[in-house]
């Protein structure tokens, strides 16, 4: 292998049974193209194909999916963010034939990216073919860039929400969902979602019980409990380069319901309450008050996303004094009552 090594997508494709196969096993075979839009992820573009390829294997000689991977540009090489080249089955313009399931990875994405007008009237025209349309992290703002999000909720990576919100405003964005699916359009958050959501295209095709084998084969979870969200405020702890300081994020994060005022944090990190405010605002980048809300607000979304539970219960479990603050603080940061989140996040999840 040369110096400039490049990952093939171009092996011969998984043949058909040429005995013993019938015209309905056939049938059944579900074409998945995976789009690699310049610069890619490559997780973003090869997890997915990994789901689909294990559920091949699960199933001996009868595929269900006939997978390739489609360069979005001229050139079958699409490079990749980590320098390595992924070679496509074929081009988008060399594509043909009937597509079952369509998804757009994600790629490095600066703020002036822009996409050849062509791709994305392509990508229009395909649009109304396939039986589901997809994306993997920012794919979602190539579908957005292509207008097929007007008017749905859709999800990206977080660090790329706002910007989809600036530059589609016609898009509702859900910042904190892993993936959510709109009639037949899917989108999905930052990478590893890109297999949570292949993971639940495969069970709406082949059932619970193969995604569940593929999961536990790849180690991962088959549904992730809770959103984006679990990635920002709790992950403050393993930014920080104060190890006292460290130990108490981590310690908040597990223990809402305690005290969490100034004073006693104070305690714990051995600091004037004064210091210590001064401090854990410098290292964590807001103040102690702001990042104990964030915390009880992330652990109560996540609960009204998941679980049956009375507001009440929500609020006693992540930490509010009563159900009460936890609407008033629900109105004042995401500007709907915590009856509403409930019902649009769970409406975005079964659509």
């Amino acid at each position: 292998m040369g110096a400039n090594p490049t990952f093939s997508a171009t092996m011969p494709a998984r043949q058909r049974k040429k005995s013993g196969g019938s015209s309905a096993n056939v049938a059944r075979l579900r074409r998945v193209a995976i789009i690699a839009v310049p610069p890619a992820r490559m997780l973003d573009v090869v997890g997915p194909a990994e789901v689909f390829t294990d559920a091949n294997k699960l199933r001996g000689g009868e595929p269900a999916y006939e997978v390739e991977i489609i360069a979005a540009a001229e050139d079958r090489t699409v490079p990749s963010q980590i320098g390595l080249p992924i070679l496509a089955h074929r081009t988008y313009r060399e594509l043909g034939g009937p597509i079952d399931t369509l998804l757009v990875g994600g790629g490095e994405w600066p703020p002036d990216k822009r996409h050849p007008p062509d791709f994305l009237s392509w990508l229009r025209e395909h649009s109304t073919k396939v039986r589901r349309l997809g994306s993997v992290c920012t794919g979602a703002l190539v579908l957005a860039d292509a207008g097929l999000l007007n008017g749905r909720p859709a999800t990206t990576h977080w660090n790329w929400c706002n910007e989809l919100v600036q530059k589609h405003p016609l898009v509702k964005v859900d910042a904190d969902s892993i993936y959510i699916r709109d009639k037949n359009i899917y989108t999905s958050a930052g990478v590893t979602a890109g297999i949570d959501l292949a993971l639940a295209l495969v069970e709406e095709d082949l059932g619970a019980s193969v995604a569940l084998q593929i999961a536990r084969m790849m180690v991962v979870f088959l549904r992730r409990s809770g959103g984006q969200s679990q990635f920002s405020a709790t992950l403050a702890a393993q930014a920080c380069e104060s190890q006292s300081l460290r130990d108490l994020l981590a310690w908040m994060a597990d223990n809402l319901t305690e005290d969490m005022s100034v004073a006693s944090l104070g305690r714990r990190a051995a600091m004037s309450p004064r210091n210590f405010a001064r401090v854990f605002t410098q290292e964590v980048g807001e103040t102690p008050a702001r990042h104990v809300e964030n915390l009880r607000l992330e652990a109560a979304r996540r609960q009204l996303g998941t679980t049956s539970s009375s507001l009440e219960e929500v609020a006693d479990d992540s930490g509010f004094r009563s159900a009460e603050i936890l609407r008033r603080t629900f109105a004042r940061r995401l500007g709907v009552t915590p009856g509403q989140y409930r019902a649009s996040f769970r409406q975005a999840k079964t659509r």
